[in-house]
């Protein structure tokens, strides 16, 4: 009898045991079947999608931080901001006390209204010494006929000399004529010296009146605008309104104030680090890629990015604009020195400059320092 229901429940057994091999096949036929078309569709997504993406979590917004700083000395008489502000580009920021400055801006104007006096005073001058070189000319004409007639009585004194000494020996010329003759020669000859050396004066007194004259001219010549030391003056005066104006210090940029540095009262030194202005609405965004992702990145590629401050709700849409001159690493304080024999290999980033829109940044501010996600189409290569 156990005989017969062996017999009986040995094909039962084979035919569940066949019926769990099929089921199992079944599962692993379809379990197979779903690895097959999830790799499928993970090669498509990649063919398709991902391979046209690069991305980063190694990202931080950026921007031309504007410092400012004073350009004249002096010591702080008001402070019109306050830290995370918003300003405006041109904005009231600082203002220094001007007392000195106003006070070099009277003593640069009366050195120019002295400047402007000496050089109207140099003009009429001019007309002064023209005067004396035209007077020196009348005595250098007046010495000339001095000694015309200096040299014609001594043409006149040597002739009454040869006739009274041509008489003198046949006794009809007295001694004392002849002696009052060779006086009035040498009296003539003494006059026409004395007129030479007059006319040698006057000549003197000529070139010294035109020498003084041209240097006179040369004091005056051409505008009053163009005369040097009118001009400097001019240019002191100038400056001085300069720093004069410079007392006040102006936002450089519109944006947000940060690190204020500076109190009321606190004497400031020119360039002394004030505060900073942080433009906010011309932030950038530095991703930091693999090296070995920047084989398809070309500038003007569009990328689109997210932040952890906005989460994933928030995409910003921006542009390619640039490649760093050189990895973290290069400019680092203690650069690495990959010639040592312990070398070991590190794949290397470069930062990649990354532009926004400036719509969204109005939309949705970013701060410095901020992490970002970024994604870069390379598809369009």
């Amino acid at each position: 009898m156990d005989r017969n229901m062996d017999a009986e429940t040995a094909p039962a057994a084979a035919d569940k045991s066949a019926a769990t091999r099929a089921r199992r096949n079944r599962l692993l036929g379809l379990l197979a079947l779903v690895v097959v078309v999830g790799g499928i569709a993970y090669f498509l997504y990649w063919l398709l999608v991902s391979s046209h993406y690069v991305s980063t979590d190694n990202a931080y917004v950026g921007a031309e931080i504007a410092l400012v700083t004073p350009q004249v000395p002096g010591a702080v008489r008001e402070i019109r901001t306050r830290e995370t502000q918003s300003v405006k580009a041109g904005q009231v920021l600082v203002v220094i006390d001007d007392s000195d400055a106003r006070l070099a801006v009277a003593t640069a104007e009366a050195d120019l209204s002295r400047a402007m006096r000496q050089y109207r005073q140099a003009s009429e001058t001019g007309q002064s010494l023209a005067a004396q070189v035209r007077v020196s000319a009348a005595g250098l004409g007046q010495a000339d006929a001095q000694i015309a007639k200096a040299r014609g009585d001594v043409a006149r004194a040597e002739v009454d000399m040869r006739r009274r000494q041509a008489l003198a020996p046949s006794g009809a010329v007295a001694g004392e004529e002849l002696t009052t003759a060779r006086n009035a020669l040498a009296s003539a000859r003494a006059e026409l010296r004395a007129a030479e050396a007059a006319r040698a004066q006057a000549v003197a007194a000529q070139a010294a009146a035109a020498s003084t004259r041209q240097a006179n001219e040369a004091l005056v010549r051409g505008p009053v605008g163009e005369n040097p030391e009118v001009a400097a003056a001019r240019a002191r005066v100038e400056q001085a309104r300069l720093d004069l104006s410079r007392t006040i210090i102006r936002a450089p940029v519109a944006g947000i104030v940060a690190r204020r540095q500076v109190q009321v009262g606190q004497r400031v030194a020119i360039g002394a680090p004030l505060m900073s202005v942080v433009p906010i609405q011309n932030a950038y965004v530095d991703a930091n890629f693999k090296e070995v992702q920047l084989n398809k990145v070309q500038i003007g590629q569009k990328v689109e990015l997210t932040s952890d401050l906005y989460g994933g709700g928030v995409v910003f849409h921006g542009r390619v604009a640039g490649f760093s001159g050189g990895t973290g690493s290069a400019f680092s304080l203690v650069p690495a020195q990959n010639a040592t024999g312990n070398w070991i290999k590190i794949v290397q980033r470069l930062p990649v400059r990354i532009s926004l829109d400036p719509a969204e940044l109005r939309a949705h501010p970013l701060r410095v320092g901020l992490s970002m996600n970024a994604s870069i189409d390379v598809s369009g290569r």
